[in-house]
């Protein structure tokens, strides 16, 4: 009987040192997934489905000196977006491209991941008004960090949700 009883409590007490390992891990100021970028081979197409067919509100799109869309922000709920982007030839194959994650301080954010040996490119403007960064994780998959201060398209379309 006292074997199981020292035997639970090393469970417990071995949950509650993972578990306070585990969040003190965590990266300062993440606020989560903001959005889901995916190539799409017809844009038309796809803005078609995602504000047709699935009901999500287009944010925004910026597009380029000769009108053609570069990327667009489709409003899934108040904080996440699904981004679309032309796919080509040369290096967007459709599909999903990446996931970003909000950030409060992409510097600081850079700053712990790469202490942590996590390959990240320096923080630059997006098109879309706020501040990118991509981290390399492993199989290929790209996040991107963004910084969305106040004048970030994404930042002005959370804030006009309904």
């Amino acid at each position: 009987m006292r074997t199981a009883g020292v035997f639970v409590l090393g469970l417990l007490l071995g949950s509650l040192v993972s578990t306070t390992l585990a969040q003190g891990n965590r990266l300062s100021g993440m606020n989560g997934v903001n959005h889901v970028g995916i190539y799409v081979t017809n844009f038309d197409e796809s803005m078609a489905f995602f504000t047709q067919k699935m009901g999500f509100r287009e944010a925004f799109t910026v597009r380029d000196d000769k009108g053609q869309p570069m990327l667009a922000y489709l409003q899934a709920s108040r904080n996440t977006f699904v981004e679309l982007q032309p796919a080509n030839a040369a290096d967007r194959t459709p599909g999903i491209s990446h996931f970003g994650l909000h950030v409060d301080d992409i510097k600081g954010t850079i700053a712990a991941l790469r202490q942590r040996g996590v390959t990240v490119t320096d923080a630059r403007a997006s098109s879309a008004k706020s501040l990118i960064a991509n981290v390399s994780a492993p199989d290929g998959v790209r996040i991107e960090l963004s910084e969305l201060g106040p004048e970030s398209l994404a930042t002005k379309a959370t804030e006009s949700w309904k």
